[in-house]
């Protein structure tokens, strides 16, 4: 095989049979040239770049939450919430006096109960994850009811823990998580990766990846292939929930506090990613590369508008707008 054929079997295999990634892939690049060509003082500056890498993952890891929520043709409304909840009930945790006083006298003991808060905080996620899959799976309540109304749970919980205000003072091992760096790059970034990779090969080289594509395209010949849908979707809303308490985990160590009602704006937000990264809402359909590239291009799109010193509101706009449009060039595309 020749080099050239050795290239584009790469490339192939990348972008996959999905010609909505590469599309996304020439989107995200004219975005980034246009923004530059406007505010190339500002927006090519490495802090801008540094900053993107410490905003972007917590967002990111809640579009792949979604993304993933969205394969069976469900929707997660409660993320956000979780992810607040996971962090609170954590700061909870090193509030607890005898805590408190271990965190403040250093050495092991900061590590261990740092990592301890970050065990409970994926608990938390795993148990909310868990109760959304039972209602959804066992009980058969329709997602985007069953999330709407855990998520008003989860919040009313968060609300109950905090008594209304941030929780604020974390670890400084618990802050390193959100805004310290790993071999010179931001370790949310990092985080960010990870869970990409370990969800892309969830979804690509595993049982559960391939049933939870089958259950979306068509849940009916699923029972008939004898997949167990409902013990999928549990474990599809677990890893869900999972999820949110680490994006809940970054936020809280980025701003060093925890509040039932930070990262609101993140729910429509994930939403419009993850169907603007090729995840189709009716299930069947998504790729973590799909979501990736679809953040990367918002994010050069908000932060350059950002430096124009456009409003959050003309921001949202041109976000919908977005969407619009990439919706209508694949449906054009498709010739339908």
């Amino acid at each position: 095989m020749s080099a050239k054929a050795e290239e584009k079997s790469l490339v192939r295999r990348l972008l996959g049979s999905d010609a909505s990634i590469a599309q996304l892939a020439v989107i995200t690049v004219v975005i980034f040239v246009l923004m530059a060509a406007m505010n190339p003082d500002k927006f090519l500056r490495y802090y801008n770049f540094e900053s993107i890498t410490y905003i972007m993952p917590e967002l990111g890891i809640l579009c792949i939450a979604m993304m993933v929520a969205m394969l069976t043709g469900g929707i997660d409304l409660s993320i956000v919430a979780i992810a607040n909840l996971a962090a609170i009930t954590a700061g909870v945790y090193f509030r607890h006096p005898m805590v408190a006083e271990a965190l403040d006298a250093g050495g092991l003991g900061l590590v261990l109960h740092t990592a301890m808060g970050v065990m409970i905080a994926l608990l938390v996620g795993l148990a909310a994850g868990l109760v959304n899959g039972l209602l959804i799976s066992r009980l058969r309540i329709i997602p985007i009811l069953a999330t709407l109304g855990t998520g008003q749970v989860f919040a009313g919980l968060a609300l109950v823990l905090t008594g209304g205000p941030a929780i604020v003072g974390y670890p400084e091992t618990w802050n390193w998580i959100g805004t310290g760096k790993l071999l010179g790059v931001a370790a949310p970034f990092w985080v960010l990766i990870l869970v990409a990779l370990v969800v892309a090969v969830l979804l690509r080289r595993t049982h559960l990846g391939v049933n939870l594509m089958l259950i979306g395209t068509n849940a009916r010949a699923a029972v008939f292939a004898g997949i167990r849908s409902s013990r999928m979707i549990l474990y599809s809303y677990a890893l869900t929930g999972v999820m949110a308490a680490i994006a809940g985990i970054l936020l809280s160590g980025r701003t060093n506090s925890a509040k039932a009602d930070f990262g609101a704006s993140y729910l429509l937000q994930a939403v419009l990613i993850a169907v603007l990264g090729g995840t189709n809402p009716a299930g069947g359909k998504g790729r973590v590369l799909g979501v990736l590239l679809a953040l990367v291009a918002l994010m050069f799109l908000s932060s350059g508008m950002q430096m124009m010193r456009a409003s959050n509101f003309m921001i949202d706009a041109v976000w919908g707008a977005f969407l619009v449009l990439v919706i209508a060039i694949n449906y054009l595309r498709s010739g339908k």
